[in-house]
């Protein structure tokens, strides 16, 4: 019976070590890659644009963007406008988040991330992506032109 227990424990004890060496490493501040803790923390932090086409995709995390001023209210016609200043300043990060933010309050402000991927008959959704392809293409002005025409429609 005593053999029994010490086995078991002994096996668990394998097991918890294989679990802690499988879990994401944390950085000095304590903050675990690919984890929101609510406050957009969570790593890894990057102020370029990224993930938006094959080409521009180096791994399987996408980086936290920088978060936009605009408040979550904000009408997709101002995430547009601030998705524009972004791109003039050179800030390809919060262009980036800007414009799926834009994208995402045309789409109806969802959550979720399967209606995201649905097809959309609205042009200004077509011109949202259109402008993230050019970004993620690292093409700043015609993401900008694309971002003109979607404002004056």
């Amino acid at each position: 019976m005593i053999m029994m227990k010490l086995a078991t424990a002994g096996l668990l004890g394998m097991v918890a070590v294989s679990a802690l060496a499988q879990a994401p490493a944390m950085d000095p501040a304590g903050v675990q890659a690919g984890l929101n803790h609510g406050n957009r923390d969570s790593l890894p932090l990057s102020t370029k644009a990224s993930n938006i086409v094959p080409a521009d995709t180096s791994g399987t995390t996408a980086p936290t963007l920088p978060s936009s001023a605009l408040g979550l209210d904000a009408s997709s016609r101002e995430y547009l406008r601030a998705a524009r200043a972004s791109l003039v300043a050179g800030h390809t990060g919060a262009a980036q988040q800007s414009l799926e933010m834009a994208e995402t309050r045309v789409l109806g402000g969802s959550d979720s991330p399967d209606h995201a991927k649905l097809a959309s008959g609205n042009p200004q959704v077509a011109e949202i992506r259109d402008a993230l392809h050019a970004l993620g293409g690292g093409d700043r002005a015609h993401a900008i032109q694309i971002i003109d025409v979607a404002l004056a429609n």
